[in-house]
């Protein structure tokens, strides 16, 4: 098995350690990871933004660099849901696309996590990775037998999964989205941070390092003492810093 690791571009710039937690959990179950090094974007920004057409030679350098493996996988919901569906051939030829957890879960049929993490942690979902990718049944989706992300972090030792009022809420990121309509996305991410505070959580949580890139710049700015992690940082048995 080949899998080709995408770092998406500002996980690559700002959160180094979340691309290599994602190398290292993966190479625990003993699979064969290459990192292309000329990879770049996947065009997301420019689409969400109304401009896909801007964003066809980042496409076409994807395939270029990922074309050729078994699997590709990526630690971020929202840039896996973007090449699906925006990036990738739909034909039998092409590899697959997967988000970390939903790789670990649906390909590798992980059972155990050796690693230990005895913190009270809030699990933030994703909309991309909730709504988009299907990472839950809808119906239970905050269920940890039905929901890939959470049925991993429970299997970590020592770890206790804080039991949050608005569980599948949107942080109100978005991308371009916390740009276009600031006030708004301001709102909705403490409206999220208030809820984590309530419950107790010390590590917040998720498998979308936008999201949390967002709910991290506005728990600084409270000085709030929750910390952020990626969920790849946890399963890999990470410190907290």
């Amino acid at each position: 098995m080949r899998v080709g690791l995408f770092i998406p571009c500002y996980v690559d710039q700002f959160y180094p350690d979340v691309a290599k937690a994602s190398l290292e959990l993966l190479e625990k179950y003993n699979v064969e990871v290459d990192y292309p090094l000329s990879q770049t974007c996947c065009g997301q920004p420019m689409a969400n933004s109304g401009y896909e057409r801007y964003g066809k030679e980042s496409a076409d350098l994807f395939m270029k660099n990922f074309g050729h493996f078994d699997y590709i996988v990526a630690p971020s919901g929202s840039c896996t849901l973007h090449v699906k569906d925006h990036v990738l051939p739909k034909d039998d030829k092409t590899p697959q696309i997967y988000e970390l957890c939903e790789f670990l879960t649906d390909v590798l049929k992980v059972k155990d996590i050796v690693s230990s993490f005895p913190h009270k942690v809030g699990f933030h979902s994703s909309c991309h990775g909730l709504r988009g990718l299907r990472l839950a049944k809808c119906s239970e989706r905050m269920d940890p037998e039905f929901n890939k992300p959470l049925s991993l972090l429970n299997k970590v030792k020592g770890i206790e999964m804080v039991e949050l009022d608005r569980k599948d809420e949107c942080c109100g990121f978005g991308g371009t989205f916390a740009v276009a309509e600031e006030a708004v996305s301001i709102t909705m991410g403490n409206d999220r941070i208030a809820d984590h505070q309530k419950n107790g959580v010390e590590v917040l949580t998720g498998a979308d390092m936008s999201c949390l890139m967002h709910l991290q710049g506005l728990l600084t700015r409270q000085k709030s003492p929750i910390k952020v992690m990626h969920i790849a940082e946890i399963l890999n048995g990470n410190p907290v810093k």
